[in-house]
């Protein structure tokens, strides 16, 4: 079929059931479970369409989501001589799929189908034609930029937000060396060396750091729970979630070195004298 629907539960409804208008139906599995919670339990029975009976004869295959994000697995397929005299009551046909074998032949296919359509409504060659051509290419290609543009926006609004926090994380730290100066000091009297006092302010920058990594990584937790409960679907890669502790981690120790250096540069006699 054009939109690649296949059953793999029961049968299809074959020309038989076209050319006789038989009330058969093939259920999507999300509308199958909604009717009958276990979609299985679908076959054979009836459901009713408007004031119409229809036999389940098939389940179709799990689709998901489609480009548009709506769910392609809630849907109901009955004959199109069925559909168009029993629940329509008309003769028109609002939209055709057509399926091409590659996309290099979209092209083509397009001017065939479009020479087919005039050809069979009876248009002129220099009348407009009063019906359009959706190519799912160019929807492919609308949303892939449209992705590609947000995915733009939200790394350059995690990029500021991480330049903030890793500021926010220098002046802590700063401000931490000039409140211990003394006991930098007392530490380099006793024999702390320049590398400890910088590996001490420099893991302290990490953890801070680290810690807010983890505030956030819990708070995408809850919000995905959320979501979920809400019916929208969502995923968590655990090794997003790692390298996200990794690259906070990462932030503390960019951001913290310069205090943490500036305390270890401090002379210890100098320190022992500030108040």
């Amino acid at each position: 079929m054009a939109r690649n629907y296949y059953v793999d539960a029961g049968y299809f409804f074959d020309h038989e059931d076209m050319s006789t208008r038989n009330r058969v139906a093939v259920l999507g599995r999300t509308t199958a479970e909604n009717l009958f919670v276990e979609a299985e339990d679908a076959l054979a029975q009836q459901i009713r369409i408007g004031n119409n009976f229809f036999t389940v004869i098939g389940l179709l295959e799990r689709k998901g989501s489609g480009l548009d994000g709506n769910d392609q697995d809630d849907i109901v397929l009955v004959p199109l001589d069925t559909a168009m005299t029993r629940l329509q009551n008309t003769r028109e046909i609002s939209h055709i799929f057509v399926s091409v074998i590659g996309r290099e032949f979209m092209d083509a296919a397009i001017q065939e189908t479009n020479l087919i359509l005039r050809e069979a409504r009876g248009i002129p060659d220099r009348i407009a034609s009063d019906f359009s051509i959706a190519n799912q290419v160019d929807m492919i290609e609308m949303v892939a930029s449209t992705s590609r543009t947000l995915s733009t926006l939200l790394a350059a609004i995690a990029g500021v937000s991480l330049f903030v926090g890793g500021i926010g994380i220098m002046n802590i730290m700063m401000v931490s060396v000039t409140e211990r100066t003394r006991e930098i000091g007392i530490r380099m009297a006793v024999g702390g060396r320049r590398r400890d006092i910088l590996f001490q302010f420099l893991s302290e920058a990490v953890i801070l750091s680290l810690m807010g990594g983890i505030l956030g990584i819990s708070m995408a937790f809850l919000a995905c729970r959320f979501l979920s409960m809400a019916g929208v679907p969502t995923s968590i890669n655990p090794l997003i979630v790692l390298v996200s502790a990794l690259f906070a981690a990462l932030v503390g120790m960019v951001f913290g070195y310069y205090p943490a250096m500036r305390a270890a540069r401090l002379y210890p006699i100098d320190a022992l004298r500030y108040e």
